[in-house]
């Protein structure tokens, strides 16, 4: 199958028979349609669709190297810069139509797999057979068009302890036995956003193992379907109540649910692995396949598209109300404006400074990357104190689309307006700020991004821990050489003749 369409996902879905348990019931059969998931798989299929729009085209697919039919551009394994811009016009498409709100579309995971088969080598030296196993998969999904998600954290119940030291030892899905057909996983992960409504899951290393014997039965790296027996997942409240997108203008549409997976035992197949053991391994993975250089790319393009969301939001919200004349709301339209600045700034940083790895792709420098990454989550707080602090309490008097539309219309007409906008648009109009900002959907996309690739204070350590900084270490060092030669030169307290040519001309004498 080539690039498919929202029809080709929508009839995939509900042909599946998955374990999917909300709300109190258990969903085994044509899950695209239950009302807690019904909005949400429209909007996915809405993504497929825009792969065939006779305009996008060119920027959404290419012809497979092996079909030679047209398949998404988010497969393409990039050997040039131009590769890159490539495939960042193709995510940004999809970014857009969720106004950044979809965090696990398509292009997120399907990035990481295809730098890992780029990256096979890596597998093979665990298991000649590994390095085999992720290229025909990365060749499978692409051909088909896949949509994955993919768990990486074990259930929170004794932090101060790994997943071997937990009361229970199946508490963390682990492998229970090996037998001549695979490997056989009992136990749970977390945290699986859009689980239920996707395709296949990746199941792949968390970055704390140890590398002990203890933590064998944990290090593996694999790939099944979701509807692979003895596989649940119990989800969420969902945050699409069944109201209209006039009151829930983005939780209707965009809320990707989380869930937990249970594994009871299930067996996934040698051919579907990618590692097994080797925990020292499994804590490289990601950095030595480039696969979260790819996975931060396509998160930092969300995020641009995010934060122009917010800015026009926001613009929209201070014309409304004419508030933007006041020098505190402008100082806080600037944050947003140098926001999406710097976003953009990096994003062309890393694709500028791009440098074949070393599996011959051509990837994003890490740094500008790795730096948005580390920034995004607590700036996106910031955009939603903004929100809230201009929408004020305008945020908090708003009536339902049965008001509006209904008996208190007339006085919605009268008593809603703005300045520049009539008392419905207005009350449309803080609606949409106030499910960003306020809702259900609003506050687990604050809590999301926060927490988007993992604890804020772990990361800034690891930055720390990995960044080059002896350059400019160096840097002060040979200027306190200097500074140190000078003084034994010339003697305390003197500066050399042509020091201003140095440090700038001293101003003259009464200046």
């Amino acid at each position: 199958m080539p690039a498919r369409t929202g029809r080709d996902y929508i009839e995939a879905l509900n042909a599946s028979r998955r374990d999917v348990l909300i709300h109190g019931e258990r969903v085994t059969a044509r899950v695209a349609d239950h009302p807690a998931f019904r909005n949400l798989v429209r909007s996915y299929a809405a993504l497929y669709d825009l792969q065939h729009e006779p305009e996008l085209r060119e920027v959404m697919t290419y012809p497979s190297p092996t079909t030679g039919e047209r398949v998404g551009v988010q497969f393409l394994t990039p050997r040039t810069r131009e590769d890159l811009e490539r495939r960042r016009a193709m995510m940004k498409v999809w970014a857009d139509y969720s106004c950044g709100m979809l965090g696990r579309t398509a292009d997120y995971l399907n990035s990481a797999i295809m730098a890992m088969a780029a990256a096979a080598d890596w597998f093979a030296q665990a298991d000649p057979a590994f390095g085999e196993n992720i290229r025909k998969y990365y060749e499978y999904i692409r051909e088909n068009d896949l949509l994955l998600t993919h768990t990486l954290i074990h259930p929170q119940a004794n932090r101060a302890a790994g997943p071997a030291g937990q009361k229970d030892p199946y508490l963390a899905a682990r492998i229970v036995k090996h037998t001549d057909r695979g490997i056989v996983i009992r136990g749970a992960r977390m945290l699986a956003t859009l689980g239920p409504l996707t395709d296949e899951i990746m199941v792949f290393p968390s970055t704390l193992l140890k590398a002990t014997p203890e933590d064998e039965p944990y290090s593996y790296a694999f790939a099944i379907p979701c509807d692979t027996p003895g596989l649940r997942f119990i989800c969420r409240e969902s945050f699409d109540y069944g109201r209209s997108g006039f009151d829930h203008p983005l939780g209707s549409r965009f809320d990707e649910i989380d869930a937990i997976v249970v594994f009871d035992d299930v067996l996934v197949p040698y051919e579907r692995c990618f590692m097994i053991g080797h925990p020292e391994l499994c804590n490289a993975l990601y950095s030595e396949t480039s696969a979260t250089v790819f996975m931060t790319h396509q998160v930092m393009v969300k995020n641009l598209a995010k934060t122009e969301f917010i800015l026009g939001l926001v613009s929209l919200l201070t014309d409304a109300i004419q508030i933007e004349r006041f020098q505190h709301v402008q100082e806080k339209v600037a944050e947003i404006i140098i926001a999406r600045e710097i976003l953009a700034g990096l994003l062309r940083a890393a694709e500028v400074d791009a440098r074949p790895n070393r599996w011959g792709i051509m990837a994003p420098k890490w740094e500008p990357l790795n730096a948005g990454r580390n920034w995004f989550p607590r700036v996106y707080q910031r955009f939603v104190e903004i929100i809230r602090q201009l929408g004020a309490s305008g945020l908090m008097a708003l009536p339902t689309e049965g008001d509006v539309f209904g008996p208190g219309r007339a006085d919605v007409e009268r008593y809603l307006q703005a300045a520049a906008l009539d008392g419905i648009e207005r009350v449309r109009l803080f609606r949409l700020a106030w499910d960003t900002a306020m809702s259900a959907f609003g506050s687990r996309q604050a809590l999301y991004e926060y927490f988007f690739f993992g604890d804020p204070v772990r990361m800034a350590g690891a930055l720390v821990n990995s960044y080059d900084r002896q350059p400019y270490m160096d840097h002060v060092r040979q200027f306190l050489a200097r500074c140190a030669e000078e003084v034994d030169r010339m003697g305390a307290g003197t500066l050399p003749a042509d020091a201003g040519a140095e440090v700038g001309t001293r101003p003259a004498a009464g200046a």
